[in-house]
């Protein structure tokens, strides 16, 4: 227990230490990114096929901050990434090949995330949740609960598609092992339901399946991963 509180405060004190370089670096590229907000906004209302409107005067710089702000966050990421990972190696005795793996693993896994839900997830769960509309029943969706809407789950699928390297890394530092995980499957796949009944866009069951069942996959594939690489240390 000692030894776990130790190896915390060395991650907090490390994770402080680059605090500086990565608000820095935010601040930077939301100002540059700022100014193709309005090209980004019309590339997903053209995916989505929506038109958008604001209900006050201040709603459109708002939202344009705002994808400024999200889009450099996930350009970002690989830089966030290693901070994370270089924070963590060193109390945890995770260095070298070891962390360069772990980091391009995680960095690669969050675009695959924010993509499939770019492409699969969003334009099914927008296209399902208008077409309640009626002909007494208009939709003039405003622009700043768009950006909100589309941000939360891009960014909430890239970080969940994590989940493996979280696992792998775990089992590396014998934190948890791949028997913890294997007998608890049954536990993780109720996690797994409430998580994707929480974060999807619509309730119905296609659309947790599309969420549910990727990341049970990727459950399974932290397990084999654990397995195959022996690095199990209980």
């Amino acid at each position: 227990m000692k030894q776990h509180y130790t190896n915390i405060v060395l991650f907090l004190a490390e994770l402080r230490k680059s605090l500086r370089l990565a608000a820095f670096s935010l601040l930077a590229l939301t100002v540059a990114l700022f100014f193709l907000s309005a090209d980004l906004i019309g590339a997903f209302q053209q995916h989505l096929h929506e038109r958008l409107y604001f209900f006050s005067v201040a709603e459109p710089f708002l939202a344009h901050v705002k994808v400024a702000f999200f889009a450099a966050v996930c350009l970002l990421m690989p830089l966030f990434m290693h901070i994370l990972w270089q924070a963590l190696g060193k109390p945890f005795g995770v260095t070298g090949k070891k962390l360069f793996w772990f980091t391009l693993a995680t960095c690669a896994l969050f675009y695959v995330g924010a993509l499939f839900c770019c492409l699969v997830t969003l334009p099914y769960g927008a296209s399902f949740l208008l077409g309640f509309q009626s002909e007494h029943l208009k939709p003039h969706i405003a622009i700043g609960s768009f950006v909100n809407f589309v941000a939360i789950f891009v960014l909430a699928f890239g970080l969940i598609f994590e989940l493996p390297v979280f696992m792998v890394f775990s089992a590396q530092t014998g934190a948890l092992s791949q028997q913890f995980y294997a007998k608890n499957r049954r536990f993780a796949i109720l996690a797994i339901a409430i998580l994707a009944a929480l974060l999807t866009p619509t309730p119905d069951v296609v659309n947790m399946l599309l969420m549910g069942g990727p990341l049970y996959l990727l459950y399974e594939a932290g397990i084999l991963v654990i397995r195959l690489l022996r690095i199990d240390r209980q």
